[in-house]
């Protein structure tokens, strides 16, 4: 995938959802990872033409493994022009050491949104845009259905009104395999993730499962996205 198609997806979900008004000031969420580096690039692509003014940063989590190197995607955010924080925590201690956390990756995922929400406010964001594409809506649709017994995924747009933030997913018409594309095709700086359980997860569990059923029944993945997009289950306002 190129450039202009990347910036064609992400701005059709942000019209259909409303997700930039004028003056938003935008922190993008940077884990390292392809999806992440995509989103940026993407919106600070559209904010040259967008007509609505917005502002961008970039905040990444560092979990405390000490052993990823975000050096490249600093210099990949100078020359993106995009200002780039790096907030140091020690999640990786507490949740494998101290807490010993058999299903590490909720709490994990709790305190990392709660830090980059922190710092997002602390920095005069309004918005905190995640890289979640069309692939980890199937999947968390699916692991909702498996293993909580409901029809659920998280929303395109979350306002989370008692923290004053608004959280986008600008990449939802993405898939995987374009992101996987487009950072081959642009060398984007990848910083691997450190994490143990990386790709041991129920999460893996079901993207290997969603692959297999539209493998036997080809379209079905984007049979199972219409179905997020038509069956009203987004969760409301939190």
């Amino acid at each position: 995938m190129d450039a202009q198609h990347l910036y064609s997806y992400t701005r059709r979900a942000i019209d259909d959802y409303g997700m930039i008004n004028e003056g938003d000031k935008i922190a993008v969420g940077i884990s390292g990872g392809k999806d992440s580096l995509a989103l940026l690039y993407a919106l600070k692509g559209l904010q040259r033409f967008y007509p609505n003014h917005f502002d961008l940063m970039a905040i990444t989590v560092d979990l405390g493994f000490g052993i990823q190197d975000f050096d490249k995607i600093e210099k990949y955010c100078n020359d993106l022009g995009v200002e780039y924080k790096v907030i140091k925590t020690d999640i990786a201690e507490i949740v494998f050491n101290q807490r010993k956390e058999s299903n590490p990756c909720s709490l994990c995922a709790k305190m990392r949104k709660g830090a980059l929400n922190e710092v997002a406010k602390e920095n005069g964001c309004n918005k905190v845009a995640f890289a979640h594409h069309k692939d980890d809506m199937i999947e968390t649709m699916f692991l909702s259905l498996i293993y909580e017994g409901r029809f659920h995924c998280f929303s395109p747009v979350t306002h989370l009104e008692r923290i004053g933030l608004t959280l986008i997913r600008p990449l939802m018409y993405v898939t995987e395999k374009d992101v996987i594309g487009f950072a081959n095709k642009y060398k984007l700086p990848i910083a691997k993730n450190p994490c143990p359980v990386d790709g041991h997860t129920k999460r893996e569990y079901v993207k290997n499962l969603v692959k297999q059923l539209n493998h036997e029944n080809p379209g079905s993945k984007d049979r199972f996205f219409r179905a997020i997009l038509d069956g009203n289950i987004f969760p409301t306002d939190v």
